[in-house]
């Protein structure tokens, strides 16, 4: 089984791009606090990469910013390339598959939203961001 549940903010403002045949795919880093490892400036942290495709993309998109605390679910995926010097890379990344806001927006400095959830979370319809 490969599951994935991470809590954290937002590192930067998620970036949405639109593949050749339309499939919107999200981008975006979340500082994830290692439990119980702390120095001398507070808790370390681990920057994971996301991603998200389609629907939820556009929720990403259209809701979250640098700064908002969300839990995330989804898988661990290994990717490799090739760099532009050929060498080979290779990238670890969760792929999600469920959001569930942590905060509101004006926790943020933003308007309006309250906490919700996305993918299998219960979501009241006045919640639902489309």
């Amino acid at each position: 089984m490969n599951k994935a549940i991470l809590i954290g903010r937002l590192t930067r403002d998620p970036e949405i791009r639109y593949t050749q045949s339309g499939k919107a795919v999200a981008t975006f880093s979340l500082a994830v606090d290692r439990r119980g490892v702390k120095d001398g400036n507070g808790p370390k942290a681990d920057f994971i990469p996301i991603v998200a495709w389609e629907k939820l993309a556009e929720v990403i998109g259209n809701n979250l910013s640098k700064g908002r605390r969300v839990m995330i679910e989804g898988r661990i995926q290994i990717r490799n390339y090739e760099g532009q010097d050929g060498t080979k890379r290779y990238v670890t990344e969760i792929i999600a598959q469920e959001l569930e806001f942590l905060d509101s927006r004006n926790d943020t400095g933003q308007q309006g939203q309250t906490p919700g959830g996305f993918g299998g979370s219960t979501v009241e319809d006045e919640d639902i961001p489309f």
